[in-house]
């Protein structure tokens, strides 16, 4: 029985984050539009390099992979780092922590949402990117970039739980904080460019980020067509920092959670 309630209460945060959506639906209309405009806008920059007309669409596809796939991850990261933040502005922080529920199970339903919401957003984003460019992409390609997506969730989910302290230790300033690591992941990932034009001291970073094998392993799979088996090491390699981060950023969550609460930081107006 107490699965089950935990279940129903995992549910239960998916169901209030899509109610939220729903409430301020104007605002979501107006961020989903900025998203395509931007994917859209990356992938005209493919249009003006003067190479030849067989390649253009490459170099289109390889930008609008970066778009598309940085808005989904991106999504998973705010969506969980920015949670705290919402259950302050909401005013219902000092319910959500006193509630007879465990931390992992408020955390599992805000990450299931951010899963949920990215695929909404992405696939939108990805039906305006095909319709303005026509794009001719095989299904088996995307099905298989769908499974590098899914692979590479758990890794930005636990980052955002990570970044999740910071609105938590620094109610005034720790929302606009988390922008520095997701900068930082841009800027090493490859989200646009491939990651042997960065400077060689920021190059090792890149080699730590899960952005960049993501992003490998997708434009491998839409671009090249690889297959499942020739992507393996860069899935592997991102369960396997999945099943560090997702840990790793609990433990550090909870640590926070205690301080927060001894400190008296963990009230609605900060």
């Amino acid at each position: 029985m107490k699965a089950v309630s935990q279940i129903n209460a995992m549910y239960a945060f998916v169901e209030r984050s899509f109610r939220l959506i729903r409430r301020y639906l104007a605002w979501e209309a107006v961020f989903l539009f900025y998203n395509i405009i931007n994917a859209l806008t990356i992938g005209l920059i493919g249009m003006t390099n003067p190479i030849a007309p067989e390649k253009q669409g490459e170099v289109v596809l390889y930008l609008v992979v970066g778009a598309l796939f940085w808005g989904f991850m991106s999504v998973l990261f705010e969506e969980v780092s920015n949670s705290i933040t919402w259950e302050r502005w909401e005013g219902t922080i000092e319910y959500t922590f006193m509630a007879p529920i465990r931390r992992i199970t408020h955390l599992a339903g805000m990450c299931l949402f951010a899963i949920l919401y990215g695929m909404c957003r992405t696939t939108i984003v990805l039906l305006a990117v095909v319709f303005f460019f026509d794009l001719s992409i095989d299904p088996g390609r995307i099905l298989t970039a769908l499974v590098v997506l899914f692979t590479g969730s758990p890794a930005f989910m636990g980052l955002g739980l990570i970044a999740a302290i910071l609105p938590l230790l620094s109610p005034e300033r720790g929302a606009q904080a988390t922008h520095i690591i997701q900068g930082l992941i841009l800027l090493v990932s490859g989200v646009y460019y491939s990651v042997s034009v960065l400077p060689g001291w920021l190059q090792p970073l890149s080699m730590i980020s899960p952005g960049t094998y993501a992003l490998e392993a997708a434009r491998a799979a839409l671009l090249k067509g690889a297959g499942i088996p020739e992507l393996l090491p860069q899935l592997l390699i991102l369960l396997l920092t999945g099943l560090v981060l997702i840990p790793l950023g609990l433990w550090i969550f909870s640590l926070a959670e205690q301080y927060a609460m001894r400190t008296g930081k963990l009230k609605r107006n900060g």
